[in-house]
């Protein structure tokens, strides 16, 4: 497994980074513990989580997936760079979201002791938060870096001039900054290549991104109509956001062409698909997810695949449609 630095930074993260999602609600503890055995087995030490995790979860489940990355973590907490995220609502009171100082610093302290930790390696909005100044974010995240409890701050799901004004601000103020984003990014969700990863390559900021096999749909083994049983396509909430986002005809008809371009070149689809986001110069470490350990063979191969030119080139004109895409889903 390769190292790579984190976006400006000298933190050294896996060239892919596991995402625990699923913990807590599509997989058990046992389950998950065997995932993480087997991620760490193949030299990913880079754990991404949330507080509001796992996916499709309810008030009553939030902070679960940190409680079973936390008792994992328990002998082995030097071994891993962790990160999670704030923002998400863990209830029905209206300040147990958002952005505000009030929120992010409960959040942090929370997530501390459920991870069973004294620090957080990156921590990260996941979402923007219009109703609260980023001054009052940027205010509050900074004082979790000198305090010690955080390494290093980060966004996830950042427009391009929400991400710059971001980073302007903390550099106008003195505070620190987004060394990291994580935005959804694979063959059929390409626009941040527009205008996000141009500014993320321009001023040295990591780009983490989730989805690389869009939710299992680039994995090839869906079809049309009813959602897959036992999938994230058909888990409660989360089961909905993620047919709007890809189960559409369109993107069924890529994937099927998609899948002669990987047989032709006698790869997996999963393969093919973390290989061309690991190709993309922006990328620092896609985040990988899986509901069985055996699911990370085909995202771990990737590393030793080199797309040759032609096939880089088929892929590209294949998905470019999604590249230009207005979609806001």
């Amino acid at each position: 497994m390769r190292h790579v630095k984190l976006g400006r930074t000298g933190l050294p993260v896996s060239q892919l980074c596991l995402g625990t999602m699923t913990f807590g609600l599509q997989c058990d503890e046992a389950e998950s513990f065997a995932i993480l055995d087997a991620a760490l087995a193949a030299g990913i030490t880079f754990i991404d989580t949330a507080d509001v995790y796992p996916l499709g979860g309810t008030f009553e489940h939030v902070g679960r997936t940190e409680e079973i990355v936390g008792r994992w973590m328990k002998d082995r907490r030097e071994d891993v760079v962790v990160a999670t995220k704030c923002v998400g609502a863990l209830s029905s009171r209206r300040w147990d979201r958002g952005a505000s100082r009030k929120h992010i610093i409960a959040a942090a302290e929370a997530s501390l002791r459920r991870l069973g930790t004294d620090h957080i390696d990156l921590y990260q909005l996941h979402s923007p938060d219009p109703s609260t100044p980023i001054e009052e974010t940027l205010g509050a995240l900074d004082d979790l870096v000198r305090q010690g409890k955080v390494g290093y701050i980060g966004c996830s799901n950042f427009a391009a001039w929400q991400l710059a004004l971001a980073v302007g601000r903390s550099e106008a103020l003195g505070l620190a900054r987004f060394d990291c984003i994580q935005p959804r990014y694979n063959l059929l969700y390409r626009r941040n290549e527009l205008e996000l990863f141009p500014l993320c390559v321009q001023e040295g900021i990591g780009v983490i991104p989730y989805n690389p096999i869009a939710g299992g749909l680039l994995s090839g083994k869906h079809r049309p109509g009813a959602a897959t049983v036992g999938t994230r396509f058909a888990l409660g909430s989360a089961g909905d956001r993620y047919q709007d986002r890809y189960w559409h005809d369109r993107e069924f008809e890529t994937v099927e062409t998609l899948k002669v371009l990987a047989e032709e070149a006698g790869i997996p689809l999963v393969t093919m698909a973390v290989a061309w986001c690991l190709a993309q110069p922006a990328v620092t470490s896609p985040i990988i997810g899986a509901s069985r350990p055996d699911q990370l063979a085909a995202s771990i191969a990737a590393l030793d695949v080199t797309l040759d030119a032609v096939l880089y080139r088929r892929i590209d004109e294949v998905t470019s449609d999604y590249r230009a895409s207005v979609d806001l889903r």
